[in-house]
């Protein structure tokens, strides 16, 4: 009986350390959307977080510990946000864009960033390579169907007709709405595949 006392205790506990890290680095990539990552500083975070600093510092050793952890988690996120399915083309574009509402004026925040902020540009190199494997894997056929000198071309016009700054273009500086935006990335993707 003690055995399995301690066991869940220590299972308890462990599950409680793993729930206030995740709440630290949700509360990094929160303010990360919002502000400046030089204004993103530890005592900012814990108090989101609602943690000390210094358990802040005891889960992630320092600041650049927690940014570090903060590219990593932010990319779990949005693997589950943005599903690829090459059978769904609607339904991956409309994935996108629901992704882009939800991260995407952040995002572009970063992005003002990257030629100053060593993590910004670490945050959307790595972001970048998502978007590229991620649109490589939604239009695999066209690609694959397309002659091998075409290929590279067709993976760069396909990544801009799907990244954020087309979507910024649309919903932030034309006003249209998500559904509009999504059927303008659907009808400009489909005719990158089509004409070729």
């Amino acid at each position: 009986m003690k055995t399995t006392t301690r066991s869940y205790t220590m299972r308890t506990r462990a599950e409680q350390v793993q729930a206030t890290r995740d709440r630290i680095l949700d509360a990094t990539i929160a303010l990360g959307g919002e502000r400046p990552l030089g204004a993103c500083t530890l005592p900012a975070v814990a108090d989101r977080a609602g943690v000390s600093v210094q358990t802040v510092l005891r889960a992630f050793r320092s600041r650049d510990g927690l940014l570090e952890a903060a590219i990593q988690h932010s990319l779990t996120a949005v693997r589950a946000e943005r599903p690829a399915d090459p059978r769904n083309l609607r339904g991956s574009i409309e994935a996108l864009v629901d992704h882009y509402e939800l991260r995407g004026d952040g995002t572009l925040l970063l992005l003002g960033q990257e030629s100053w902020e060593p993590f910004a540009a670490r945050a959307t190199s790595v972001g970048k390579r998502f978007h590229r494997d991620w649109v490589e894997a939604v239009f695999a056929d066209a690609i694959d169907a397309s002659d091998r000198a075409s290929r590279v071309e067709l993976v760069d016009l396909l990544v801009a007709a799907t990244d954020v700054s087309t979507w910024k273009l649309w919903r932030r500086d034309a006003g249209r709405s998500r559904n509009e935006t999504v059927d303008r990335m659907l009808r400009l993707a489909t005719s990158v595949t089509e004409h070729l």
